[in-house]
């Protein structure tokens, strides 16, 4: 691409945001293979490299107002943002279809005989989260039993997200030493 077309496509971009086609449609013509080439070195398949190609256009004409026009390389970095999201979909795609495709059928268990062997195994562990002091149980026990996440955390108990990760870091290192003491050896 040229500096006249890096300055065409500047200038385009304001028009884009205003509604005009005809703006867009130049704007198409000056990147269309470059969107192409970023996202087909990404992908490796052309039908998808046109697939992302088409919804970095649509992203560009739908906020097109948000864009900064001076930020050189900003479609380079949506096609190549949309690649990479592309790849990271499908290979979670995939996992999830393989993890779903090797399950296997687990018969039905005896519930009474797993609610022994489960209180066996909890009980060490239960005792040792009681015994944890009350700010490492706190921030132990939204984590792993409710599922927050550290910053979550830190909002619900108006503490600094680095304290939140400390005291979290220093309740898993004394349950794990907690429990290694009271494991048989």
């Amino acid at each position: 691409m040229s500096v006249l077309d890096a300055t065409a496509i500047r200038d385009l971009i304001p028009r884009i945001a205003d509604g005009d086609t005809a703006a867009f449609e130049r704007f198409y013509a000056l990147t269309v293979v470059q969107v192409l080439r970023i996202a087909h070195s990404v992908l490796r398949d052309r039908a998808q490299a046109e697939e992302v190609a088409q919804e970095v256009f649509l992203e560009l004409w739908q906020n097109a107002r948000r864009l900064d026009p001076e930020r050189a390389g900003l479609i380079s970095t949506m096609a190549r943002r949309r690649a990479i999201d592309r790849v990271r979909a499908t290979q979670s795609s995939r996992e999830r279809d393989h993890a779903f495709a090797t399950l296997d059928y687990q018969p039905e268990r005896d519930a009474t005989a797993e609610q022994g062997d489960v209180r066996f195994v909890f009980a060490p562990v239960a005792a040792a989260v009681r015994a944890l002091p009350r700010a490492q149980r706190e921030v132990l026990v939204l984590a792993y039993v409710h599922g927050c996440s550290h910053s979550e955390i830190a909002r619900a108990l108006e503490l600094p997200l680095g304290t939140v990760k400390t005291r979290l870091r220093d309740a898993i290192l004394r349950l794990r030493s907690r429990l290694a003491a009271a494991a048989p050896h």
